[in-house]
């Protein structure tokens, strides 16, 4: 019994560290889906605070792994990770009963995992995390409470400058769509296979008390102004294979709104692109321009910022974009990526690449 406990805990915690480390590498990744379910529950205004939280999140799950492992300390260790499966457990399970996220995040871009899966194996965790705490007086730790808490506070110090550093450096691992190496254009395209959603648009009438749906091609032949429209749905009818191009929609328009994606994909010059979802004040501007025109001939700024671009940036080429799309492509504003067509030759945060 000892031996399977002792598996099973060395299990449950390798699993919360990995776990954490993968969410570490990209903790802006996981805010953004924090927002995605703040936004469903009409909480947005603590949308200001997800990348906190992600930050917070992120150390207390490897931290409680780390804890588990060494055994110190157990109990509370247990009570803790209880709190925190089963709290993992309600989102996996809200993402897959309630069909509004796609995706839960819990191994964040570089393993995504349906929401069932997700489902499946945090209810998996929660019956080995009861498993162990019932079974918790068999164990005894014997490391020495100062060596617990010395490696405890170390993971904690590791951990906290390690997501400070993705987050000015962008992520270790690049899991996201536009990695060095990719192909944009290619990348849009719609996988052999792939068969979407059908769906049908479904509209809601009320007549003589009753509430009727109607979809465009089926109308009742008696339909007149007796039938008061209530409102408009889409009710699915068949489920699609869930295979979908990496990047849905990847457009930069000039000012005048004239998209020159296309444009820039068929250049047979390298140009850069330099993401930015917002122009900050505080990003020394002057200084990388600088470099960019000293290397380059082709400089574009991609923003969602247009005001704030033509403001402090009206001298330079500006593109603008959609700020989802902005945010997937660079988790460090700005990011300077060095295109050959639709290929991305290299990407780096401006910090790294001021300094390169």
């Amino acid at each position: 019994m000892k031996s399977f406990l002792k598996i099973l805990r060395w299990g449950v915690g390798l699993l919360f560290i990995f776990s954490g480390l993968i969410k570490a590498n990209d903790p802006l990744g996981l805010s953004y889906k924090m927002q995605e379910f703040f936004d469903v529950w009409g909480v947005a205004f603590l949308s200001d605070y997800t990348l906190y939280l992600a930050l917070f999140m992120n150390v207390l799950e490897i931290v409680a792994g780390v804890a588990l492992i060494i055994q110190f300390p157990y109990k509370q260790t247990l009570w803790l990770l209880l709190g925190l499966i089963i709290f993992f457990t309600f989102l996996t399970g809200y993402a897959l009963f309630s069909g509004k996220i796609k995706t839960c995040g819990c191994f964040g871009d570089c393993i995504p995992l349906t929401p069932q899966t997700s489902f499946i194996k945090d209810v998996i965790l929660l019956f080995a995390i009861v498993m162990l705490l019932f079974n918790q007086k068999k164990i005894k730790s014997n490391i020495h409470p100062a060596l617990g808490f010395f490696i405890l506070l170390l993971t904690t110090c590791l951990v906290g400058y390690g997501q400070n550093y993705v987050l000015n450096h962008l992520p270790i691992v690049d899991c996201l769509p536009y990695k060095v190496g990719a192909d944009i254009a290619e990348k849009m395209k719609t996988p052999i296979g792939a068969v979407p959603d059908s769906i049908s648009i479904q509209m809601e009438f009320e007549k003589d008390g009753k509430k009727l749906l109607f979809d465009a091609n089926h109308f009742p032949d008696n339909f007149d102004a007796t039938y008061k429209y209530i409102s408009r749905k889409e009710v699915l009818i068949q489920k699609g294979n869930g295979l979908k191009a990496p990047i849905d929609e990847f457009a930069l328009n000039t000012l005048n709104k004239q998209d020159t994606s296309k444009a820039l994909f068929a250049s047979q010059y390298p140009y850069v692109l330099v993401f930015a979802g917002s122009i900050q004040n505080d990003i020394p501007w002057e200084d990388l321009l600088k470099k960019l025109h000293a290397k380059q001939k082709y400089i574009y700024i991609v923003t969602a910022d247009k005001n704030g671009a033509i403001s402090k940036l009206a001298k330079e080429q500006i593109l603008i974009g959609d700020i989802t799309m902005i945010k997937t492509a660079a988790r460090v504003w700005p990011t300077v990526f060095v295109m050959n067509g639709s290929t991305i030759v290299q990407k780096m945060s401006y910090l790294d690449y001021l300094k390169n």
